[in-house]
């Protein structure tokens, strides 16, 4: 099924029991507060889990100007980072010491690859994170509509169960990774 924001949006209105939108420029209070609430929602949901659906990866640019201290280089991260998972040069895109300022990349490495959590398009959501997306914007919209401190208990309740089972599901959709140099079983072979 192809998702939008605003589908996604009328969905959770619809399971909170209140009316539905066409748009995020309607006069009703519920589309004022889909259109405030929405974006921050989603990723913060995106930033909270290495969603799999969500996984990229990027060789970085480097940047002319370099950093102050601390590292050689700095590099530009892409525009739809929500979050860095990993850093690593090479072929690998882990094991690099790193640290994020604004929207660089600082690290001593004239090479990068990043693993990253990116805002993918709603039509490429999988089912699973659209229902815990649903619950967790019906949870939002909760007490702005409703000021029903009880109910926007019981809606975030209901949001962290499918958030639960929306990683449960994304988990499984992949090899489950395994430790990689662990000292302590070297020192006994």
């Amino acid at each position: 099924m192809n998702y939008t924001a605003i589908s996604l949006c009328s969905r959770a209105l619809v399971k909170l029991g209140a009316s539905g939108i066409s748009s995020f420029n309607d006069t009703t209070a519920e589309a004022q507060i889909a259109a405030q609430l929405y974006a921050p929602v989603l990723e913060g949901l995106l930033a909270q889990y290495p969603w799999r659906f969500a996984l990229e990866q990027a060789t970085l640019n480097r940047l002319t100007a370099n950093p102050t201290a601390d590292y050689q280089y700095a590099y530009q991260l892409p525009n739809d980072v929500i979050r860095i998972l990993s850093a690593g040069s090479g072929y690998k895109s882990s094991g690099l010491n790193y640290k994020i300022v604004q929207d660089k990349l600082y690290t001593n490495a004239d090479h990068v690859v990043i693993s990253y959590i990116s805002r993918p398009l709603e039509e490429n959501f999988p089912s699973f994170f659209v229902t815990a997306l649903i619950a967790k914007l019906a949870a939002e919209f909760c007490l702005p509509l409703t000021e029903s401190t009880t109910r926007t208990d019981y809606m975030k309740n209901l949001a962290e169960e499918e958030i639960k089972a929306a990683k449960l599901a994304d988990s499984q959709q992949s090899v489950p990774s395994c430790f990689q140099d662990f000292s302590l079983i070297e020192v006994r072979q």
